[in-house]
């Protein structure tokens, strides 16, 4: 047996014999960049109070990774098509290990934002090339299957991402957040070597190198625009992006029109079933993202859970994630992916309603339900549209359609954490001020309080330790009037802490139920639209394709 596999899949006159092998391989590379983002959402409090991070420091911290790994994915699609598929995984590893080993280094907030960002340019090599590979991989019959197995990765992801940085947190320091990525990385090299097959395009085409960087241009102002406007305000460069991404925007569409070989054809966005397939991956991940960003802030800092807590408390998501997928592989062939689609999207929606409910007296048993059934949900929605998008690009473009899926996700993901997350800075400041009437909270204090929820409990500790310190001096004073005075202003200070605390959950789980709200309606004006796209049946030119794969497959 061959120590590499260097057969192209596409000179095989039968399937691969090893393909669910390689799927693995493929799954494992998808598993860590998905988690490269949701494991921060734990480590963040860690490097914030190490590293000195402001509010602007962290979102960049964050989203730093973001901008070039939905920016770049469309050209490096395409890229991957014309070279090598495995060559453009393979070299997203080692970039994506790269930064991580220098991720565990830096010292500065620079550093890390410029490290992650080296690692969202190994992601948007990575993300298309697990999807085109395994397109190019199995044959037609076997590729919903396939593409299920990959989207519960992506949802596993998600929830696996809190746990391992949790576990890690607990005897590590952050930096072990990163430097966890590389033996994964490793051992998915080594196992794209040996198990993944190469694959290319079978046509020799120029790549439309003005469409891409076209692309590259309006994506990533868009994602730029989509962080800076919500969260920083609306000033010079949220509008200059604003500007960029409509004008190149318009420069690609109106390129890829006239060019007789485009990074992509425009036109199947005219086609319901694909543009109804993006549209639902977009909103999902809206939903899911912005879901999870104020989840897992209202289980660590309203109810008190530490990052492992939290990540074994959001295992419930993972596990529903599965079930799902189990339940759209027999589902989908029989009632048609607009039924199922629509059923996971409303789904979502009720979670998102379930989670209105939230007050400052709410447990952990309130967040169980809404987990589950989003969980259900994602499973039961994303692999049909990622199925259906993959299925709208012919064998050469199998990148690129990987790509397009993507970026929808991204795009979504984005859109998620920044207007989600905005609205609910926005209601959190708002409760806090109403909650805090009257106090004797200074107007800077107070505004300190308002920047976030982990601030609003600094100030209440930051309370809590004047109060502690005049206990102190009350001790030690020999004078009982002025010791009486001390423990007078201790106890008062004391309640006020209690106070202030009390105020901060509140404001924060009254937050979040607006939040959800809001959220809720999103998704649910998103269902209707996304249920009125998807056509009832697929063509009639889809079914006899994917009947004569199963004939094909069987036959061998």
């Amino acid at each position: 047996m061959r120590l590499v596999m260097n057969e192209p899949v596409e000179r095989m006159d039968r399937p691969y014999a090893r393909r669910w092998w390689a799927l693995l391989v493929l799954c494992l590379s998808l598993l860590i960049i998905v988690m490269a983002n949701t494991a921060l959402t734990v480590a963040a409090p860690d490097m914030t109070e190490d590293l000195g991070l402001s509010s602007a420091d962290l979102q960049w911290v964050i989203d730093g990774y973001t901008v070039p790994y939905a920016a770049l994915m469309l050209l490096l699609g395409a890229i991957g098509d014309k070279y090598s598929r495995r060559g453009a995984l393979l070299l997203g590893l080692f970039v994506f290990g790269g930064g991580a080993v220098a991720g565990s280094f830096v010292g500065s907030s620079t550093g890390v934002i410029a490290v992650r960002a080296v690692m969202g340019v190994g992601a948007a090599l990575i993300m298309p090339a697990t999807l085109s590979l395994l397109a190019a991989t199995f044959p037609r019959a076997e590729r919903a299957k396939a593409i299920t197995l990959w989207t519960a990765t992506a949802g596993l992801a998600i929830a696996a991402g809190p746990l391992v940085a949790g576990a890690l947190l607990e005897n590590h320091g952050w930096s072990s957040t990163f430097l966890i990525n590389v033996p994964i990385a490793a051992l998915a090299i080594v196992g794209a070597l040996v198990l993944v097959p190469p694959s290319k395009a079978g046509h020799h085409d120029r790549i439309d190198h003005v469409g891409g960087l076209l692309s590259v241009v309006w994506i990533g102002a868009l994602v730029y625009m989509i962080i800076e406007g919500p969260h920083f305000g609306w000033g010079a460069k949220a509008v200059t992006a604003a500007v960029v991404a409509g004008v190149a925007l318009v420069l690609f569409v109106v390129w890829e029109l006239r060019h007789p070989r485009p990074v992509i054809d425009v036109r199947r966005f005219t086609e319901r079933r694909f543009a109804g397939s993006n549209l639902a991956v977009a909103l999902f991940f809206l939903a899911v993202f912005g879901a999870f960003y104020y989840l897992t802030q209202q289980l660590q800092f309203v109810l008190g859970y530490s990052a492992l807590e939290t990540g074994l408390r959001m295992l419930p998501l993972a596990g529903a994630v599965f079930v799902g997928s189990a339940l759209t592989g027999y589902l989908t062939p029989r009632v048609g992916m607009r039924l199922t689609v629509t059923a996971g999207m409303v789904g979502g929606t009720a979670a998102l309603a379930l989670l209105t409910r939230v007050d400052a007296s709410s447990s952990y048993g309130d967040f169980v339900a809404p987990l589950i059934i989003l969980g259900l949900a994602i499973g039961l929605a994303l692999s049909p549209c990622t199925d259906a998008i993959m299925g709208a690009f012919p064998e050469s473009e199998l990148g690129v359609g990987g790509a397009v899926n993507d970026t929808s996700l991204e795009l979504g993901g984005s859109l998620g954490i920044a207007v989600l997350g905005s609205l609910l800075a926005t209601s959190y400041s708002g409760h806090l001020a109403d909650a805090t009437a009257g106090s004797r909270l200074s107007a800077s204090t107070l505004s300190t309080a308002q920047d976030s929820v982990g601030a609003g409990y600094s100030v209440s500790q930051g309370i809590a330790a004047q109060a502690e310190k005049a206990a102190a001096q009350a001790a030690k004073a020999t004078d009982p009037q002025q010791a009486a005075q001390l423990k007078g202003q201790a106890d008062q200070l004391a309640q006020g802490a209690r106070q202030m605390a009390d105020a901060v959950g509140s404001s924060f789980s009254d937050a979040v139920a607006h939040t959800s709200l809001i959220g809720a309606v999103i998704l649910g004006i998103g269902t209707i639209v996304v249920a009125v796209l998807l056509p009832r049946r697929e063509s009639a030119a889809v079914q006899e394709a994917e009947q004569r794969e199963k004939e094909l497959v069987g036959s061998r």
